[in-house]
């Protein structure tokens, strides 16, 4: 314990000097698309959710390490809804969402605050989004993701998204390639 208290202060310090960012960004952003299907009225083996912190989709039934789901309410309205929101997440762990009103291609950073954490969101074809994960990066910080609905097909109950995740812990950058911030 002693150990501990005498390097806290250097470790503070440390911090405090690089800021979020400790080390360069290890991993490539990059655009992807993925397709969800509603967490009600699909087979088990389409994914309905996605993890930001992961940069991929989820199967519900086998793990609830995700984000956000994709949802279709009674009146046939599309929603995309933060884990939370869901019932599954945790105080601590704060995954949202929030529309934007610039194009995909024009977001470069991801927002510090803002993101819808506790409802869903309501989407449509054209929609841009951009996400906050969970915390899942060993810094205890969240990844942020960028996400436009391509498409959403009624007849088999899917959406398809355009997503950049930023999986570097630290970084809020989206745009494509390795980030710098």
């Amino acid at each position: 314990m002693r150990l501990i208290r005498s390097f806290l202060p250097l470790c503070l310090l440390v911090l405090a000097a690089c800021g979020d960012e400790l080390f360069p960004a290890s991993f490539e952003n990059f655009e992807d698309e993925v397709e969800l299907g509603a967490l009600v009225g699909t087979a088990p083996p389409i994914p309905s959710a996605y993890s930001i912190a992961d940069a991929r989709t989820v199967r519900t039934d086998l793990s609830a390490s995700f984000d956000f789901a994709y949802v279709i309410d009674p009146t046939g309205k599309h929603f995309l809804v933060p884990i939370d929101a869901l019932g599954l997440g945790s105080s601590s762990s704060n995954p949202g969402l929030q529309k934007s009103t610039e194009a995909f291609a024009t977001i470069t950073s991801a927002p510090n605050n803002g993101y819808i954490t506790s409802d869903s969101l309501e989407v449509a074809v054209g929609d841009v989004l951009v996400g906050r994960s969970r915390v899942a990066c060993f810094l205890g910080v969240p990844q942020y993701a960028k996400i436009e609905v391509l498409a959403i097909e009624a007849a088999t109950k899917t959406i398809r998204l355009k997503v950049l995740a930023n999986i570097n812990c630290g970084y809020r950058s989206l745009a494509p390639g390795v980030p710098r911030s």
